[in-house]
């Protein structure tokens, strides 16, 4: 059967980065799962769900094999009200500076979930990572040039902190910096070895 292996279920080069400055030796099988955040209210919920999908889409093809696949899911919430506004990835440029408008002057929360699916039994182990951040008020200007900038795409919250974005933030607290890049990676470790992997 093999060596067990490990297997990331995301096309995401920033947690590709991050599994590799830490050492682990992985493949990619990118996971095409429903990511949309309506139907959820708990930004917890929301991410370890999304990020259970994905480990699962990938693991149930490698099922009775020796292997350990990663899911992941970054989320956003902004405090609305009582509850939470949920930010995935804006569609468009009105979208981003629908998000960016909501993101200015806030301490919101990045949570990133992450589920890691022991192939061999389909059993999964999951927690997530949150961390607080800090964002100044944004101007008309900053907002024009980082919609045009293009940075956005493709990003959790419209905003890439391991960017330019960084100098929209002033502070972070709780969780760590690769959490909000989009993967917490000491949590996504522990997991791998509460499910039974054996690595450096």
């Amino acid at each position: 059967m093999g060596a067990p292996r490990v297997v990331l279920a995301s096309a995401s080069p920033r947690r590709r980065e991050l599994l590799a400055a830490a050492g682990l030796a992985f493949s990619i099988e990118p996971a095409d799962v429903d990511e949309t955040l309506s139907g959820f209210d708990d930004p917890r919920d929301a991410a370890l769900e999304l990020a259970q999908r994905k480990a699962r889409a990938i693991a149930e093809r490698l099922r009775g094999e020796p292997a350990f696949v990663i899911g992941s899911d970054t989320i956003v919430a902004v405090p609305a009200g009582d509850g939470w506004r949920l930010l995935g990835k804006a569609e468009d440029e009105r979208e981003e500076r629908e998000m960016l408008g909501w993101l200015s002057g806030t301490r919101h929360a990045v949570l990133t979930g992450v589920c890691v699916v022991r192939a061999a039994d389909l059993a999964p182990f999951r927690d997530v990572e949150r961390t607080w951040v800090r964002m100044r008020e944004l101007s008309t200007a900053d907002v024009d040039a980082y919609v045009a900038s293009g940075e956005w795409r493709d990003k959790a919250g419209g905003y890439a902190i391991q960017e330019s974005a960084d100098r929209f933030v002033v502070g972070l607290e709780e969780g760590g910096f690769d959490n909000v890049v989009g993967l917490p990676v000491g949590l996504t470790l522990a997991l791998l070895r509460r499910a039974g992997w054996v690595g450096p």
